[in-house]
């Protein structure tokens, strides 16, 4: 017998571990909830026109020296529900994104809303971004079946109306 030719190979084993038996795959839950900050007087009157919507609104912007973008959620008679700030900004500029706008109301079950924002400056005239946003807000609202009665921008004693001047560039 030629013993170059019959070499036998030894492949070590390997230590097999035990595996631990397999548990259910646990997907988390989260529980959502609209906190309610501060108390007021429900105003017995609906919102009907932007001027009503702008004194309303108002006090939420005094003495602020940056801009700040909220969302006030109404209820399907256009009772006020509540208000939830977006975005508190710089002098000229607040970043609103469209999710942030509908989180709130979606979670206060409204059925319509006005967004609102301040110019510091007090010149009520829209930016070209003030246009893009509220075309965008325009879209979002229809595609979540919730209507945007307004966006309005708030000044010292003046307010620009979106709807009022039949929605320019949106």
């Amino acid at each position: 017998m030629n013993h170059e030719s019959e070499q036998i190979t030894l492949r070590p084993t390997r230590l097999v571990k035990a595996r631990a038996p397999l548990t259910p795959y646990r997907i988390p839950r989260y529980r959502i909830t609209l906190v309610c900050e501060e108390t007021g007087t429900r105003s017995a009157m609906p919102i009907e026109t932007s001027t009503v919507a702008a004194a309303l609104l108002r006090p939420c912007f005094e003495g602020l020296d940056r801009e700040q973008f909220l969302v006030c959620g109404l209820d399907a008679k256009h009772h006020i529900i509540g208000v939830n700030i977006v975005s508190i900004g710089s002098l000229t500029l607040a970043i609103v994104h469209p999710r942030e706008v509908f989180k709130p109301l979606i979670l206060m079950n409204a059925a319509a809303c006005i967004g609102a924002h301040n110019h510091p400056s007090s010149d009520v005239t829209p930016s070209q971004e003030d246009r893009v946003l509220t075309q965008r807000l325009r879209h979002g609202a229809e595609l979540l079946g919730i209507t945007l009665l307004d966006h309005l921008i708030l000044g010292e004693d003046r307010h620009f109306s979106f709807a009022d001047h039949g929605w320019p560039g949106a």
